[in-house]
């Protein structure tokens, strides 16, 4: 499942930084990319609860991994406490 961020990883590489629209599904049975909706969002499951910043958190290690990148180098912009998020990745 992880091929289908190569295009957003691409993009990354090239442009220094990404800004992705990102849906997330918190308590799931996996962490990782779910798939892509028609407006260019992208689903996520992460495991965590969505508690004390947990699911934020295990968001954030998914990306940096994901992307190649620090932890410190994922933000997300938009949508701290809701499941609809902007999260820029930048690259060093």
């Amino acid at each position: 499942m992880a091929v289908s961020l190569d295009q957003y990883r691409e993009k990354c590489a090239k442009d220094r930084e990404i800004v992705l629209k990102i849906k997330v599904f918190p308590q799931a049975g996996r962490t990782g990319y779910l798939k892509t909706l028609g407006d260019g969002t992208l689903k996520i499951g992460v495991m965590a609860a969505p508690e004390k910043g947990k699911a934020n958190r295990e968001l954030i290690r998914f990306l940096a991994a994901e992307f190649s990148v620090s932890r410190d180098n994922v933000q997300i912009l938009r949508g701290l406490e809701q499941r609809i998020k902007l999260v820029k990745i930048v690259t060093p």
